[in-house]
Order: C-alpha cells, then sequence, then structure tokens
C-alpha cells in the first residue's frame, strides 16, 4: 500500500503522489505567538511532525516550511494590554512557542518564515492580484474582490471549506477603510496610529491575516507544492482566502489539505476564551515530555482529542509500558544476564511490520500503528519471559523502529538524557540509589525486614520508585501525579 491521505478540498482520501519524484513538500501553519502556548497549540506541531516522520522514513527528502504570524491584532493588543513593545512579545512568546515544540521532540522545521521580513514577496503578490483584476487598493488598505474570483471562469471561493457565497463573513473589523464588499478580505491594512507600518505603493500599512502565507509558502516551496497543514479551525476562513488569492494570483498552491482536530475540554475546542487553557509548561508538572507527546499524537489527527487529567494519565501509563519493555530488553542483553545474547547486543532500531506500515499508509492512522506496537510489546514481553531473549530483542528493535516514527522511542537520547536530567547528576544517584538497594538486599537476606522496609520508604520518600524483579532490584523516577 501507498501512503494515502485525506485532502480536505475534495473531501476524499488521494493516494499521495508529490509534484517532483522523491520530495515532499509541507506547508504549516505555525505560531501566531501571543501567550504561552497551551496544549491544543501543539498538538498540531506533533501531528505534522509524525506526518514528517513518516515521509523521511519512507524514503522522501522532504521540505517542511512553519511559519510565524509575528504581526497580528491579537499581538498588538496583548502587548499593549501588557505595556510592552508588539516586537519584544511576539519573540518572547516565539521564544515558549519553540521551548515547547523542542521539549515534544518536534523535529525543527527547514525554515521558519516570519511575516515580518517578508513584506517584500507580500507587496509583489498585491501588485499580481490587482495587475490581474482581483485585487483593488482602497484608502491605503488593499482587499481581495471575492465577487470578482467567484465570476472569474477559474474562480473557486468555498471549495475548501464548503461555504456558499451568500454565507461568507470574513470576521474583520468594521472600520476597514474603503472595502466594496463586505465578504471581501483585507491582503493589506492602512496604518492606524500607534501601530507598526511598512510602505508600500498603496500607502503605509501591515498585512492582513491571510497573505503572508500565500506569500511565504511559495517563495520557499514554489508556485505549486504538496501539502499545506494546519488546525481545523484556520480551514475558513484562513484557508480558503489563502487559497483563493493564491490561485487568482496564478498559483497552483497546495495539492493536498490536511487539517487536524482540536483539543477539546467538555466537547469545546480549548481556547483562552473559554478559560480552559492548559500551557504545556503547567501539564509538564504532571507528566515527561515524551508522555504529553505520545497523549498528543496518540489520537487519529483528525478526530477531536478530548482532554482530561484522567484520560493524560492513562496515555502516560500505556507509553510507560512501551518503556519498560524496551529497556528491560536493553539492560538485560548489555549487563550479559541473558543467556542467547551476543556479547555487546543492544537493542538497535529494527524494521516495523507490515500492519505499522499499512495503518500509518492509511492517512496516518496512529491508533491502529500504536496497537500494533503494544501488540509487540506483549509478545516480547512473553518471550523475554520464557528466556527466548533473541525473539524480545527482535521485538524491541521492532518497537524501536515504530516508535521512532511516531517520535516516541524510549531510547531516543531525547528521552533518555531527559529522563534523568544532566548525565553526570543521574550517574552520581544512580551509585547513591544502588548503594541503599545493596543495604536493603542484605537486610532481606538478614531476614532484617524493618531495616529494609525502612530503606525502601525512605528512597520512595525521595522520589524513587523499587521494583523487586525476577532480575533483582531496579528503581526509577517517580512519575508525578498532580
Amino acid at each position: 500500500m501507498t501512503l494515502h491521505l485525506y485532502d480536505t478540498a475534495t473531501r476524499s482520501l488521494r493516494e499521495f503522489t508529490p509534484v517532483r519524484e522523491g520530495h515532499a513538500s509541507v506547508y504549516l501553519c505555525g505560531a501566531t505567538p501571543q501567550a504561552v502556548p497551551h496544549i491544543g497549540h501543539v498538538r498540531s506541531g506533533v501531528a505534522f511532525d509524525v506526518l514528517r516522520r513518516w515521509l523521511v522514513a519512507t524514503g522522501y527528502d522532504v521540505a517542511f516550511v512553519r511559519n510565524v504570524t509575528d504581526i497580528d491584532d491579537k499581538i498588538l493588543t496583548k502587548a499593549a494590554e501588557n505595556g510592552r513593545p508588539w516586537w519584544e512579545w511576539a519573540a518572547t512568546h516565539e521564544r515558549e512557542f519553540t521551548r515547547a515544540y523542542d521539549a515534544l521532540g518536534v523535529l525543527p522545521p527547514s525554515t521558519e518564515p516570519r511575516a515580518t521580513g517578508h513584506m517584500t514577496q507580500m507587496i509583489e503578490y498585491m501588485e499580481r492580484l490587482i495587475e490581474r483584476g482581483y485585487a483593488y487598493p482602497a484608502e491605503g488598505s488593499v482587499y481581495f474582490d471575492v465577487a470578482a474570483w467567484s465570476a472569474a471562469p477559474e474562480g473557486d471561493y468555498g471549495h475548501l471549506s464548503g461555504h456558499r457565497l451568500d454565507e461568507v463573513d470574513q470576521g474583520e473589523a468594521a472600520d476597514l477603510r474603503g472595502k466594496r464588499d463586505p465578504r471581501d478580505f483585507a491582503l493589506w491594512k492602512a496604518a492606524k496610529p500607534g501601530e507598526p507600518s511598512w510602505p508600500t505603493p498603496w500607502g503605509d500599512g501591515r498585512p492582513g491575516w491571510h497573505l503572508e502565507c500565500s506569500a511565504m509558502a511559495t517563495w520557499y516551496l514554489g508556485g505549486t507544492f504538496d501539502i499545506h497543514g494546519g488546525g481545523l479551525d484556520l480551514q475558513f476562513p484562513h484557508h480558503e482566502n489563502e487559497a483563493a488569492q493564491s490561485h487568482a494570483a496564478g498559483d497552483g498552491f497546495a495539492r493536498y489539505w490536511l487539517h487536524n482536530g482540536w483539543v477539546t475540554m467538555a466537547g469545546e475546542k480549548m481556547s483562552k476564551s473559554l478559560g480552559n487553557v492548559l500551557s504545556v509548561p503547567n501539564i509538564l508538572t504532571a507528566v515527561r515530555p515524551v508522555e504529553l507527546r505520545y497523549y498528543l499524537g496518540s489520537a487519529h489527527y483528525r478526530s477531536m482529542l478530548e482532554y482530561s487529567p484522567e484520560a493524560l494519565q492513562e496515555a502516560a501509563a500505556a507509553y510507560r509500558r512501551i518503556e519498560a519493555f524496551v529497556q528491560r530488553v536493553d539492560e538485560a542483553v548489555r549487563s550479559g544476564t541473558a543467556p542467547d545474547a551476543a556479547p555487546g547486543a543492544e537493542v538497535t532500531v529494527g524494521d516495523w511490520t507490515e500492519a505499522f506500515a499499512a495503518a500509518m499508509d492509511d492517512d496516518l492512522g496512529v491508533p491502529a500503528a500504536l496497537a500494533e506496537i503494544h501488540g509487540r510489546v506483549r509478545a516480547g514481553n512473553t518471550a523475554l519471559s520464557a528466556g527466548d531473549t533473541e525473539a524480545a530483542l527482535t521485538a524491541a528493535s521492532s518497537v524501536r523502529a515504530m516508535t521512532a516514527v511516531l517520535g516516541v522511542d524510549p531510547l531516543d537520547p531525547q528521552w533518555t538524557s531527559a529522563a534523568g536530567g544532566d548525565d553526570a547528576a543521574l550517574t552520581a544517584l544512580d551509585l547513591l540509589v544502588r548503594a541503599e538497594l545493596e543495604a536493603r538486599a542484605q537486610a532481606r537476606a538478614d531476614k532484617d525486614f524493618a531495616t529494609a522496609d525502612a530503606i525502601r520508604d525512605r528512597l520512595v520518600a525521595a522520589g524513587i520508585e523499587v521494583a523487586d524483579t525476577a532480575d533483582g532490584q531496579k528503581w526509577s523516577l517517580a512519575h508525578r501525579k498532580d
């Protein structure tokens, strides 16, 4: 089976055929950095990171562009409310988004263009649209003429969202000057006192919301590229208007449109206005970054993900079962306690299964892919308990390959180093805990159970979990539940 993706524009599952063989070009609408990111924001980053990893894993050279909208009405409002310069406010919260992406193992984009760095490209785009008769300047602003484009032989306004022309409401401020038709949308907004502005042939001002993405996507990926992604809430008006202005300018633009579902609470989209925001830094006090990533990526990307603390902890526990198996096999083969393991063996990244590949090729079917991973974990644990280390090692290597595609490989250096913080500190902690465990083992051998229990209680109080296994005492850092 080859990769099939659900294309919002055609409302169908389509085989992925790139513009250029062996190369995949992806544009993702990224952050509008007005505040600290919440888990609803970064779900999109995780979802499209999985797409990118699967494309790379199956042999594609991927150009991945994720923009930053660093000038916007909301940024200006928030900065003014807090008495800060708009550019500082945007830059400060852009760094927060970067930290969140990095913490969750989202690969850096090929490039991360900012709206403020592409005014020349936006001006050129407006010139093309005015010349073709689909945009008009008015009192320092420039508007896209929705009716003119809809009347054109190739006009396709509404094809992405399904909106009829008589239903269109751009949701733009009522004071935009010179607009001929309320359905038209601003490509460029005339300067206002106290707001930042840039010069254009039609007057000073700043870009509207939609123009920047068309200008940047085509500048980096060409007039026609493969995939445009973003959250479901961007389908209208943002992506509809992107597609309209791009097609009207003569660009083929995106060949596939992918939209991820929201993170919801009590059935409602997570948003600041609802007062139910869960920031990434706050959530990471309850679970580890890899567990949060597992949770955000565990549902199908097009489905809604209903948040609850219980669901988050269930996902974290599911990930820990995968992690514990891989670590158990890795320790067995590295320590030499496995009788049939080759000297110096280790759990390398092996091959994914056919069932896993079929799930991923079916519109990134992560739930089915995770079911396959957990099946291999169960089989591997059975083999390990039966003393068949070779079979367990094969299963663990396959699990590593599959979890790597999902960005949650338990032995990936990002997660192994993050698990204990600084490597030197972890080494020192390991020596101290092992000394305590040896003392506990001796106390138990001497039938001094009071001392043995006291040692264990002391470790638990320090945040150390102790497990008595067939291979001896094992320790790990306790996972926080609140």
